[in-house]
């Protein structure tokens, strides 16, 4: 004989009020990764992109403003000095901040298809901090550029 599973129906009533609990209880969970995680610097967030290589100094460019009078919309903008060739390009660069609880702000991926490795964007920053930014070359070398801007509040320095 062949045995059915008897299914239990739910009442309407019975499933809003798990349903209910259940987002209750979500809304107490951290979001994403775990603290530890989220206090993370930007020396530990580089290190999961380039592993124990020394990047040099050399082939980027970042442009930043040295003030920037409203932290939540900071213009950037970057250049890898690279021929851009099948043997010779920059496959990735990776921006970090080091004053905000994710330091990985932003990661931009070129091929020699690209022409050029240059990409412009804009971060929020909530106060003064160091922008790193570190190219990946297609032969594994790595090079890296730094600048600090100034983010003003209300006109103050901040």
């Amino acid at each position: 004989m062949t045995e059915l599973l008897q299914l239990e129906t739910v009442s309407r009533r019975d499933f809003v009020l798990g349903a209910s609990a259940v987002a209750a209880l979500t809304a107490f969970l951290p979001l994403g990764s775990n603290s530890a995680q989220a206090k993370a610097s930007w020396q530990d967030a580089m290190k999961t992109v380039i592993g124990d290589a020394k990047p040099a100094d050399g082939r980027i460019k970042v442009i930043l403003p040295e003030i920037a009078e409203n932290g939540n919309t900071v213009p950037f903008s970057l250049a890898v000095e690279s021929p851009m060739t099948d043997k010779d390009y920059a496959k990735a660069v990776h921006i970090f901040a080091s004053g905000i609880p994710r330091p990985d702000v932003a990661s931009f991926n070129f091929s020699p298809l690209s022409g050029k490795a240059e990409a412009a964007s804009r971060m929020r920053l909530g106060r003064t901090q160091d922008i790193i930014a570190v190219a990946e070359m297609s032969d594994g070398k790595f090079y890296m550029a730094k600048r600090t801007v100034k983010v003003t509040i209300g006109g103050c320095g901040g």
